[in-house]
């Protein structure tokens, strides 16, 4: 029986790096599409892979990518907005573009990554463009699933290298009273539900949300960190009005450290609503933050 071939959108990305692992260990075939396509590092020669130049806003990139494909993964994402790159670009149009080639060619499964809380009625630009998307790729491709994860962490990852950066600081400045509620899912977790969900038995589910076992505050997650690495500081509750500001002042300069978008989705809580797909569904169980914290910061102290 022929390995079935998945293309990967975004298969170089933190995200699309593990995606790619976890369908070769479940016996696939993968295509990593990507404007700078590359070969994992953890690739052997006998690994089942291939890349292919794919940028999802060029259609006739799309469709090569695409080509004899038996599933695809769109797991390309934007997080900060440039001047010739923009969210509409990628979540919406590149979106509803890998969507639309994928149901004229046949592709019997398709997975489009989005993240929890998307609305595209949000004042967050990202938000939005994520809320239309989804809206655009299943009317494109009705049977696609949307993959909701929350905020995600893993070696060499950013959520948890920038937490245990603040708490160098003096003090550790919190978005607003660090009230705000999330749900860290490890990375490897989420990859798996990919591979699960394009096994031989197709998921009757189509929307899916998925957190780790643990609700924590943004405090909360703050301490830990701080508790693992050994290091007190003071928490100091900063205002969201301060936080736009500050965005507002830093969003000139090339990448910065803190866009509007970041700060109004620290003011939402980002935990997974009942009644949808989740780990439970797909047989499961996902890892602890807390027991991850020496595999994803390194040696504690």
């Amino acid at each position: 029986m022929s390995q079935a071939l998945i293309t990967v959108f975004g298969g170089t990305g933190f995200l699309g790096d593990h995606v790619v692992r976890e369908l070769v260990e479940a016996g696939h075939a993968v295509r990593i599409a990507a404007r700078n396509p590359r070969l994992p590092a953890w690739a052997e020669a006998i690994d089942p892979l291939e890349g292919v130049s794919a940028d999802i806003r060029c259609e006739a990139d799309v469709a090569r990518a695409i080509e004899g494909a038996d599933g695809v993964v769109n797991a390309v994402s934007l997080y900060v907005e440039h001047k010739h790159l923009r969210f509409e670009d990628i979540h919406v149009q590149g979106a509803a573009r890998v969507a639309r080639l994928s149901r004229q060619c046949g592709i019997p499964s398709l997975i489009q990554l989005s993240g929890i809380g998307v609305d595209p009625a949000s004042r967050s630009r990202y938000v939005s463009a994520r809320g239309r998307g989804e809206a655009a790729v299943i009317e494109a491709y009705p049977k696609a699933i949307i993959l909701r994860p929350s905020v995600m962490f893993g070696p060499n990852d950013t959520f948890l290298s920038r937490l245990a950066e603040l708490t160098r600081l003096p003090f550790v400045p919190l978005f607003g009273y660090g009230d705000t509620r999330l749900q860290p899912v490890h990375v490897v977790d989420i990859a798996r539900s990919i591979a699960r969900l394009l096994s031989a038995v197709p998921s009757e589910r189509r929307l899916f949300e998925l957190g780790g076992p643990d609700i924590l505050s943004y405090r909360e997650l703050l301490l830990q960190v701080m508790a693992y690495l050994k290091r007190e500081r003071p928490l100091v509750p900063v205002p969201f009005a301060l936080w736009q500001a500050i965005a507002l002042l830093v969003s000139p300069l090339p990448g910065p450290p803190l866009t509007r978008d970041q700060v109004i989705m620290m003011a939402n809580d980002n935990v997974v609503e009942p009644g949808v797909g989740s780990f439970e569904d797909l047989e499961i169980r996902p890892r602890s933050l807390r027991d991850y914290l020496p595999a994803c910061l390194g040696p504690a102290g």
